[in-house]
């Protein structure tokens, strides 16, 4: 594996780091890969919105940072699996704190609006990732986010709205 070094100098960690995840999709590519080891097309169908050209140049970006792994096996058809190596399982880890911050302020117009805001996050590593936020402002509204361990699954948003 070969980490290759972007020209020019950074400020910070935080520069150096955002030079690796920049860009809209990325950040999601390591989120899907962090459930299970992927191949293109799998990738593709997780990462709602992606072209084909900016999902492969992103994978070749992450390979060349040391970020993915990309494993071609020998076989008719050819069968190329992506997964994240040890340095993209710390990199996930890193991002977990941003995660977190950004469910508690998805819906800090409502806490300022005069609701309050509870967000909470549950992780089933066997199964998927679901998220789960309630605002109470009189009337209860409820979202709910949940994704399967399986890359081709569709993440499904469930929203409900009560009166309190």
């Amino acid at each position: 594996m070969r980490i290759v070094r972007r020209p020019g100098a950074f400020v910070c960690g935080i520069d150096a780091a955002m030079d690796v995840i920049g860009g809209k999709w990325k950040v999601l590519i390591l989120w899907a890969l962090n459930e299970r080891t992927c191949r293109f097309g799998e990738l593709r169908r997780a990462v709602t919105g992606v072209t084909e050209k900016v999902l492969s140049s992103h994978l070749k970006e992450l390979e060349d940072d040391g970020i993915v792994h990309r494993e071609v096996y020998a076989e008719v058809p050819p069968r190329v699996e992506y997964s994240l190596t040890p340095l993209g399982l710390s990199l996930n880890a890193a991002l977990e704190p941003l995660g977190l911050w950004g469910r508690e302020h998805i819906y800090r117009g409502a806490e300022e609006a005069g609701g309050g805001v509870d967000a909470g996050v549950g992780v089933d590593t066997g199964v998927g990732v679901g998220v789960g936020v309630g605002v109470d402002a009189g009337v209860g509204v409820g979202v709910g986010v949940g994704a399967g361990a399986d890359c081709g699954a569709e993440p499904q948003v469930v929203a409900g709205l009560g009166h309190g």
